[in-house]
This record gives structure tokens, sequence and C-alpha cells, in this order.
């Protein structure tokens, strides 16, 4: 290994180990948290025992959840000083501003009202309480987005000069940097993957409770909410992809070009299914391809030329100096693959699971309708299934629950690597962001720290959830069903005091 890239390599992985870790919760709060409101939404509306009890299941798990996202994204801000300083001191007014809004809107937001929604069960009218959800709901949408506005100014810088004297970054135009395209579509395409998260461990939990005839009213109920979600996520998350693909290849054809292993210019572009090459030599030994559907996801048009890895290389050499400006192609080409591969899974399952369960939930004449005696082939439709049909739905179903995970992090990586070697696209090479003065031992020594520690964490996280989700949702008290009626009171005592104000 060459001694001089060390720290930076190091450094690289340090934070591609724990953003991707970090991203694993992400997600599934944003979206559990929406789907605990919409849940909580029906019980205040029929009144419905179901509906109460799967809002206190999906949202004990969703606290779980968050509880870890917000140790471990605390933790992966660090790297902005330890290993990166140089980075934060060239970028830091203008990528530090949309942080800060996130730290000082969002993020105290939705941790006011996630306390308030906690401890407010018997102490807040339910309206009042159920808008508290939604308050967390809205903070986790916000915090995504200016988030996602400080990456997508990575991806794409505007709203920016350049300080020669002071020899940084200033930013000039805040309201251009939270909505340039590239945040818009980005922010688009986020959110449907992290719903495509949320949809698929809704449908694996319940699908685990009803292989077993557990809880089966609640599970239903999740599991029809699940699928839906999965359908109109997975759908969502192909439409913002394509509409992002095109935003990419105008503004870092070399990602794309990349993406599709395209080594020289073509028109029409063919879109590559797979490919095997020879990077040094830069062109494919071995290329499945569909002619001209590259053309029509760049610009779409069948027949328009989109530059290659060889072309955009050459350009950028004239453009910025001499250098490499490839990214990793295998990473690249795979990770995109994995990417849309593990996401249209989903949504095929999502697919075959509310087609599955298109008609009504019926059981047989003269069966009993207890929990614990519910078949599994009635749980399908009106006419029942076959028992290994059934089994295998059941079993591909709790395994699914991977495939977004597995996606959004294939997803990040490509977006990440695919940049390289900026930092900052066209401004901020990587090499030049790291901190000067650390050495290749004390980066080393941080990431097995960081690595350690985040592996203790998931494993507390893992069995936290695994505990409670076998679980199942929560018997219900007559305190439950009958919450007060004004803020720190109780209708059925009058004289009760105000607790939470003490």
């Amino acid at each position: 290994m060459d001694l001089a890239l060390a720290p930076e390599t190091l450094a690289r992985w340090q934070f591609g180990i724990t953003t991707v870790y970090h991203f694993l919760f992400v997600p599934l709060t944003i979206s559990l948290a929406a789907l605990t409101a919409g849940l909580q939404t029906a019980w205040v509306r029929t009144g419905k025992e179901k509906y109460l009890r799967a809002t206190k299941f999906w949202g004990k798990l969703f606290l779980i959840n968050i509880a870890m996202g917000v140790v471990t994204g605390i933790v992966q801000e660090f790297q902005f000083g330890m290993n990166w300083s140089d980075y934060s001191r060239f970028v830091g007014d203008v990528f530090g501003a949309p942080l800060a809004f996130e730290a000082l809107i969002a993020f105290f937001f939705e941790s006011t009202f996630i306390g308030l929604w906690i401890f407010g069960w018997d102490k807040l009218p339910k309206k009042v309480h159920l808008a508290c959800m939604w308050m967390v709901s809205i903070g986790t949408v916000l915090s995504a987005y200016f988030i996602l506005a400080a990456n997508s100014w990575m991806q794409h810088p505007v709203g920016y000069r350049i300080n020669e004297e002071r020899g940084r970054a200033e930013l000039t135009d805040f309201w251009l940097v939270l909505t340039q395209d590239t945040a818009l579509t980005q922010f688009f395409h986020t959110m449907t993957a992290a719903f495509l998260v949320g949809g698929a461990f809704m449908v694996g939990i319940s699908a685990f409770h009803l292989a077993r005839k557990k809880h089966v009213p609640v599970m239903r109920t999740s599991l029809r909410l699940g699928l839906i979600t999965l359908i109109i996520a997975g759908l969502g998350t192909a439409i913002s992809g394509d509409l992002l693909g095109k935003v990419m290849f105008k503004q870092q054809p070399m990602k794309m070009a990349a993406a599709e292993a395209l080594w020289d210019g073509e028109a029409p572009a063919p879109f590559s299914i797979f490919a095997y090459g020879d990077v040094e030599k830069g062109h494919n030994k071995v290329a499945v391809e569909i002619p001209g559907v590259l053309s029509f996801l760049a610009n779409g048009d069948f027949t328009s030329h989109v530059p290659g890895i060889n072309d955009v290389n050459k350009a950028e050499q004239e453009k910025f100096g001499p250098g490499d400006y490839r990214p990793n192609i295998p990473v690249a080409y795979w990770g995109f693959r994995w990417m849309i591969g593990f996401g249209m899974a989903s949504l095929t399952l999502g697919m075959l699971g509310l087609w599955l369960t298109r008609k009504k939930f019926m059981l047989p004449p003269g069966m009993r309708t207890g929990e614990d005696e519910v078949p599994n082939l009635v749980l399908f439709g009106r006419q029942a299934l076959s028992p290994r049909l059934t089994k295998w739905y059941w079993l591909v179903a709790l395994w699914t629950m991977l495939f977004p995970l597995i996606a959004n992090s294939w997803g990040w990586i490509f977006t990440e690597m695919g940049r390289q070697p900026w930092v900052v696209y066209g401004v901020l090479r990587t090499r030049d962001a790291v901190s000067p003065g650390v050495s290749t031992a004390e980066v080393l020594t941080s990431m097995i720290v960081f690595t350690l520690l985040y592996a203790v964490l998931a494993v507390i996280e893992v069995r936290l959830l695994v505990k409670y989700a076998k679980a199942g949702p929560p018997e219900l008290s007559e305190n439950d069903l009958n919450p007060p009626t004004k803020i720190g009171g109780d209708h059925r005592d009058p004289d009760r005091p105000m607790a939470f104000s003490y």
C-alpha cells in the first residue's frame, strides 16, 4: 500500500462504514414514523381496538430504531473534525448551513414531540397526542431534506463563491442550495426508498405472526398496509430513480457512464444487463445489452448520444488538469444493479402479496373465529391456497425485510463512490479534503474502535427488535381505551393532578 495514500483510504473506509451503518436506521425511522401516525389516526377516527394495538406495537419498534439512529448519527459527525478537517475548513460555510438547520430546527422539532408522544398517552387528549406523532413524522422528513440538500451540494455545487484570500467556499444563495434540482430529485428518491424499507419491514413481521396464527386482526391490517406501502413506494422509487438518473447524466456523466460500463460514447447507447471488462485497457470483454435503452433513460430519446467513460475522462483532464477521473468502475456498475435489483424485488413481492390478499378474508362455513384457530389458508383470499404456497410466501415475505435495506445501502455506495475522485464535484478532490496531521495509525485506530462499537450496537439493536417484534401487539387496558379529555386531566378523576408539570 502507498503510505502517502493510506490515511485518505482509511478515512474513506471509516466514513463509508459509519455512513452505511447509520443509514440502515434512517429510512426505517422516516417510514415507521408516518405509518405509526397513520395507524393512530385510524384509531382516533374509528375507535377500533386493532388500530390502537397496532399503533403501540409499531410505535415501540420505531422508538428502538430512532434511538439507535440518533446515537450513530451523532458519532458519525465527529469524523468531520477527526479525519476531514480540510474539507470542513474549505466548505464549512456552505455545507454547514443546511446541517445547522437540520440540528436547530428538524432535530429539536422531532425530539421534542417524540418526548410528548412517549409520555403523553395518559396525559394528553388523543387528538393532541396524535398531533405529536405527526409532528415527529414531519420532523424526520425535514431532517432528511436538510441533510440531502447538503449532500446534493457535494454532488452539484451551486450558490457559492470561492474566496481566494481565505481559501474556502462561501455561501451566496442558501435558497438555491435548498431548492436545486439535484436536492429535489434526490429527496424524492430517498423518501420513496425509505417507505420501501418501512413497507417491507411491516410485511415481514406481519408475515411472521400470521404464519403462526397469532394476533391475526392486528397483523392482517398491518400486512395490508405494508403491502400497499411497498407497491406505492416501489413505483415511486422507480419513477424518482429515473428522474434522478436524468439529472445525473447531465451533472455527473462519468458516474452514469460507469454505472453502465459504457467505455466509449454511442448513439444510440445500449443499456447493459451484464458486462465484464478490462479497466486498464478501457473496454468490455463480455457485454449483454439492450440497444437504445440507455439513450432513452439519459435523454428521453432512443437515438441520442451518451458519452462514455473514456470520453468524459478526457474532457475532465482538459478541464481540470492531468489525472484519472474515473471512479471504481466495478463498484459503480454492480452497485447500481444491486440497488435496482433488490428494490424491484421488494416491489414484486408487494404486488404478489396484494394479489394473494385481493379478496375479503373469509372463513369456511362452520369454522370458529378464535385467533389461534385461524389456519394459514384462510388468510389469503376467498379460495384457500395450498399449504406449500402459503408457507413459501411467509418465508419470502420475512426475508424480504432485508431487500430494501440492501438496495438503500448500495444506492448510497454508488452515489458516493461514483463521484470519486471528487468529494465536492469539480471543486474539491478527496485527497485534498483529509486532515493533514492525522497519521495512518490514528485513522486505523479510530476506524477499528468505531467499527467495533457499531458491531456491539448492532447486536443490541437486533436483539431488541427481535424481542419486541416476537412479543407482538400488547393487550390493552381500560386506561388505554379511554385517554384523558383535556391536557393533564382525566375525565374519570377530575381531581387528578398534572403529574407531568412537576
